[in-house]
């Protein structure tokens, strides 16, 4: 069976942040066995390092997850205009096993975090800091624990539980073959580890019989989505308060910047509400790398070059009705993808590599050899082996043509953040400024000097 790429990516993301998990995990305990900072009262400055580096990194990982289940839950209820549902039973049951698996990945984090910290203030007191810097507030880990703990909480999770017992043979034979596949092995281990006591859904039902009747119309694999979006969005810690807001450029706006288009151009673009913002630094949080047309790439002789060759099935096929194509890392790791990815925002700025034709030609490719990695939720420029996105740039461009980049440290990490490199086209420094859209400051595209100006005032003095 054929799944939507909205599906296979959530389980990509999925498995790939449950191996992350259980790294953090591994790191955590190696740090809390030693023991030393909770007898001397206090984390010496690398040991602080170190954990607030382990926070950014499961704080941005748990969001991505949270916003998956929700986006999952969204596009698997919606109806065709004759009231139909939009989706297969096949694609929405698939859709189900995501969310759940992510779901329950969630919970294991948190209860991890619940059971290795209890007892230890110091550890607790360090969990509740702020990372100002990733814009994340005190007292975070006390709220997500009381609403991981809220009987209410246990019970959103239960049609959900109740679909996974009954159908979980079924979803196994779905998911064989496919990218799901390790996902079933995932849930079975998780949910027989956090098993919820009967008692927890009985007092959460009591609460929540107001909210039941919004479930009764709704088919088995429609309660049990909704349960698990209602389930994570008691862990959203109030950042994410338009749940249904689907970011989109207007039709116009999307045409304009493609008609601006040069291969090598870079995007920077931000989705309003979209929880993840919220972990990212400044008002622009994400870039993509545009490598241009497939006539282009001809053209340039990427299908000639190695790192083309061996990729050129996947930059025919991942097109759809968008003919342009980017290279970009978002929480299922780095992909080739189509415009329809970087054209999913609510404003976005494109700025152009100052550089001959052959060098942004050796870049385009550099990119291609990072498709397939998994994203790096630990925001380390360091490491080749999981990128960030803007990582996917720096990695493209460092070095050619006495092309640099300058990293900043950031929770003790050399992070290069997609502002930084808005900041490096307005100095003309290896970029320049090509366009900008942002309908809070202006509701037409504006280019050049204009662009300019128009970013000046979303970036802090």
């Amino acid at each position: 069976m054929s799944l939507p790429e909205a599906i296979t990516s959530g389980a990509r993301a999925v498995v790939g942040i449950a191996d992350h998990f259980d790294q953090l995990k591994a790191v955590a305990v190696e740090l809390l066995e030693t023991g030393a900072a909770t007898e001397r009262g206090y984390f010496t400055p690398s040991e602080d390092e170190r954990v607030r580096q382990l926070l950014v990194s499961y704080w941005q990982s748990r969001n991505a997850l949270i916003e998956l289940v929700v986006a999952l839950h969204q596009a698997s209820s919606r109806r065709t205009d004759s009231g139909a549902e939009e989706h297969s039973n096949d694609e929405r049951a698939a859709a189900f096993l995501v969310a759940w698996t992510g779901a329950l990945v969630l919970v294991d984090a948190a209860r991890f975090l619940r059971h290795n910290c209890a007892g230890r203030p110091i550890v607790l007191k360090k969990l509740n800091e702020p990372e100002p810097h990733f814009g994340i507030p005190a007292g975070t880990y006390d709220r997500i624990q009381s609403s991981l703990t809220s009987p209410v909480h246990a019970w959103h999770l239960y049609h959900a539980r109740e679909y996974w017992n009954a159908r979980r043979d079924d979803l196994a034979q779905l998911a064989g073959g496919t990218e799901l596949e390790p996902l079933i092995e995932i849930s079975r281990q998780l949910h027989a580890e956090h098993n919820v006591d009967l008692q927890q859904y009985a007092v959460g039902r009591a609460r929540t019989r107001v909210q039941q009747a919004k479930t009764t119309g709704r088919d088995l694999v429609g309660r049990a989505l909704y349960g698990l979006q209602k389930a994570v969005s008691r862990l959203m810690s109030g950042k994410f308060t338009h749940v249904g807001h689907k970011p989109q450029l207007p039709a116009d706006i999307a045409e304009q910047v493609r008609q601006l288009l040069r291969p090598g151009d870079v995007f920077v673009n931000r989705k309003e509400h979209a929880i993840t913002n919220y972990f990212l630094p400044g008002f622009w949080p994400h870039a993509a790398f545009y490598i241009g047309r497939i006539d282009q790439l001809e053209q340039m002789g990427i299908a000639d070059h190695p790192n083309g060759q061996t990729r050129w099935r996947r930059l025919l096929e991942c097109g759809g009705p968008c003919p342009g194509r980017v290279v970009e890392a978002l929480k299922d790791g780095v992909r080739i993808r189509s415009l329809a990815s970087p054209f999913a925002a609510d404003a976005i700025a494109v700025i152009r590599p100052r550089l001959p034709e052959d060098v942004v030609k050796e870049a385009i490719a550099r990119s291609l050899f990072h498709d397939g990695k998994p994203y790096d939720f630990d925001f380390d420029l360091t490491r080749s082996d999981r990128l960030v996105c803007t990582e996917v740039v720096y990695r493209s461009f460092e070095g050619l043509a006495g092309v640099n980049f300058s990293l900043t440290d950031r929770a003790g990490r050399k992070t290069l953040a997609a502002e930084d490199l808005l900041n490096m086209a307005l100095a003309e420094q290896h970029f320049e400024v090509v366009a900008a859209y942002s309908p809070g400051h202006s509701p037409t595209i504006a280019t050049e000097t204009a662009a300019a100006d128009l970013l000046r005032t979303t970036l802090p003095e």
